[in-house]
């Protein structure tokens, strides 16, 4: 007979969040091939809308911490009812005895809930808080751990490189979802991160149905969060050189975020109130259409002041998956699969003017648009396909439980650097 497929346990800030489309994809190509799942989230969600693939995912959600918060009543009865019968519970407090009260609550209850579930590994997404919690909580439960370390807890200014080395070291693997993001890891942080790998976020290609840019009106469309890194504000600039020259288009961006006045008040000064839009959120089946309907799809992503930056974004490659040409800047992980005048058009970020030309040369030129779109579609296919790097990933798991030890080693309990600033 072969062996039941292990349980395993996400383990995610809050759950759901609106621009996390790609751990949602994760999680349904596992339900597909079978794997129980259970999903832990520190705390509740706060985004007003969600994607409506979360209605298609099967397994239970428990938050850590409930809404109302920690209360201090709660802090020590839970603690000592967890230290009753987990091995490796007091050792690993007290290793960690700096880490902020909250960490270790949850880890608390994390570990609890694997042990009455069964769940035989955790997996982290972010290398922030969430991983903090599945690593003390792997320590106390006597299970594996891993994360996926993503672009905000590689890049930004204050990850703490101690912090983060403690977590590579001790897990039992780690992903991160670019080349790029790999050899800046290898260079890093050296021997720590030699067993980090490198699995693309995939995508349900089946829901992204590729159609070629034939007749389509001149449409730019972009999507993200409204914030530094997505460059929206170079792509308004670059939409002005547009206008001046007398070029026939409209542009959608569709997202919220903490920029959206400055981005409106940019678009007013600019006098495009008639040519840009600013969308919101949309439900993805409504960004589908959008997107599909686009003469060009645009990712204008920047290095952040703050060294926040895109590893490769999700979004971009539906946009390849659909059929529509598209243009981005030469930043972190987006090289990789968006070759220069073969899979779709780079250019310098913070460039207006020449995000500008590409756009008008995509604009004029519709078959050099859908050779492109060709391209990048069968690019897509042969590197992103969800079922195939979950399957990766799954091996990964297997290999983790392989090999994990009793209790896992805390050899360091410095406090979690952005755990406590929210930032994960």
């Amino acid at each position: 007979m072969e062996p039941a497929n292990p349980h395993i346990g996400y383990v995610v800030k809050r759950y759901p969040r609106f621009s996390e489309t790609f751990i949602v994809n994760e999680i349904l190509a596992h339900e597909a091939a079978g794997w129980p799942l259970s999903i832990f989230a520190l705390l509740p969600p706060t985004d007003a809308y969600f994607q409506d693939a979360i209605a298609r995912v099967r397994a239970p959600v428990r938050y850590l911490i409930a809404e109302r918060g920690m209360r201090a009543s709660d802090f020590w009865p839970s603690l000592l009812a967890a230290g009753q019968n987990l091995p490796g519970f007091w050792p690993t407090v007290a290793a960690a005895s700096i880490t902020d009260a909250r960490i270790i609550y949850q880890a608390a209850m994390l570990a609890v809930a694997v042990q009455q579930q069964g769940i035989e590994h955790l997996h982290a997404h972010f290398a922030t808080s969430a991983t903090c919690v599945a690593r003390l909580a792997a320590s106390m439960a006597g299970v594996s751990f891993s994360f996926t370390a993503h672009a905000k807890d590689i890049f930004h200014q204050d990850v703490s490189a101690a912090d983060l080395d403690d977590k590579l070291a001790d897990a039992a693997a780690v992903v991160t979802v670019s080349d790029f993001n790999l050899a800046y890891l290898r260079q890093q942080h050296g021997a720590n991160a030699s067993m980090v790998q490198r699995i693309y976020n995939g995508l349900e290609l089946d829901r992204f149905a590729y159609q070629p840019p034939v007749a389509r009106p001149p449409h730019i469309v972009a999507v993200g969060r409204l914030v530094e890194k997505k460059g929206f504000a170079d792509l308004v600039d670059a939409c002005a050189l547009l206008a001046g020259r007398g070029v026939p288009f409209t542009c959608d961006i569709v997202g919220a975020g903490p920029l959206e006045a400055d981005l409106r008040n940019q678009i007013e000064r600019l006098g495009l109130e008639q040519r840009v839009s600013l969308l919101g959120p949309r439900p993805q089946s409504e960004i589908i259409s959008l997107v599909q309907g686009g003469a060009l799809f645009v990712a204008p992503c920047v290095e952040a002041s703050d060294g926040d930056r895109d590893g490769l974004p999700t979004v971009l490659l539906e946009a390849m998956a659909l059929g529509t040409p598209c243009v981005a800047t030469d930043v972190t992980g987006i090289p990789e699969v968006l070759h220069h005048g073969e899979t779709g058009l780079l250019v310098p970020q913070r460039n207006p003017a020449a995000l500008a030309s590409a756009m008008r040369q995509l604009l004029e030129a519709p078959a050099l648009g859908k050779r492109l779109a060709a391209a990048a579609r069968q690019r897509i296919e042969c590197e992103f396909d969800i079922h195939r790097n979950s399957a990766q990933l799954r091996d990964c798991f297997r290999s983790c439980i392989a090999q994990s030890q009793p209790v896992v080693t805390i050899r360091s309990a410095a406090p979690p650097m952005l755990a406590e600033k929210g930032v994960g």
